[in-house]
């Protein structure tokens, strides 16, 4: 029988995106966010939203209405969410129904108010230099947020961070590591291609590449298309 304990350490796991070496599955990560945060911080609804640079806005909610009312919020860039993801601070809880919100936020407010929410606070995905995301908190009338709920909400956050800002910082150095082995590719096309032109016309290496680069130019072809072509044999100069 697993214990509270485990459980939690079990959540905890889960958050950081499970298995290191397997792709990070950001939905399923998003939707583990917002269902464990209505388990663990007592929320009445709850709504993640990241923006990545390496993929689309991703948004889920405990409902329709939540997740549309996160996803209006990030395109209107008003209301906790945008507001926490600007700014990299957490939005202190703030009730809805007060003349706060309704200065602050004029337009998400009574859309807010409209699904039954009472009350809001925002966390951001990722420390105050680099955000990438926010989670969303509700409160109602019946089920409130709490300030012990609120600072585990956190925690959660923040673990849910680490996993996206760990995928992300992979992905660039697979992009980079990408982009060297592709250039070392095409600069030993070119190497071996001066070499293959140099011997077959008794010139210099210096005098081959002059000659390929001038054809590559006069055909506006890439230089290394040329260089394999005559390594291949499929194109003599």
């Amino acid at each position: 029988m697993t214990t509270p304990r485990q459980h939690l350490a079990d959540i905890f796991v889960e958050l950081a995106g499970g298995n290191p070496d397997e792709p990070l599955d950001i939905p399923l990560l998003l939707t583990s966010l917002v269902m464990r945060s209505r388990e663990l911080v007592g929320a009445y609804a709850c709504g993640a939203l990241v923006t990545l640079d390496v993929s689309p806005t991703e948004a889920y909610a405990s409902d329709e209405g939540t997740r549309e009312l996160v996803l209006g919020a990030h395109t209107e860039g008003q209301g906790p969410g945008p507001e926490c993801r600007r700014t990299g601070r957490p939005v202190p809880r703030t009730d809805l129904r007060g003349r706060v919100a309704r200065q602050r936020w004029p337009q998400y407010t009574p859309r807010a108010l409209g699904l039954g929410y009472t009350q809001v606070a925002a966390r951001p995905l990722g420390g105050h230099d680099h955000a990438v995301g926010s989670l969303t908190l509700f409160g109602s009338e019946d089920m409130p947020l709490t300030d012990e709920g609120l600072r585990f909400s956190q925690s959660l956050a923040d673990i849910v961070a680490i996993a996206l800002l760990r995928d992300l910082e992979l992905n660039r150095s697979r992009t980079q590591t990408g982009q060297m082995e592709r250039a070392l590719i095409s600069r030993l096309a070119i190497e071996q291609a001066k070499g293959v032109l140099a011997a077959q016309r008794s010139l210099s290496v210096d005098q081959a590449f002059v000659i390929l680069r001038g054809h590559a130019r006069t055909h506006r072809r890439k230089l290394t298309e040329v260089a394999r072509e005559v390594v291949e044999g499929q194109l003599t100069l």
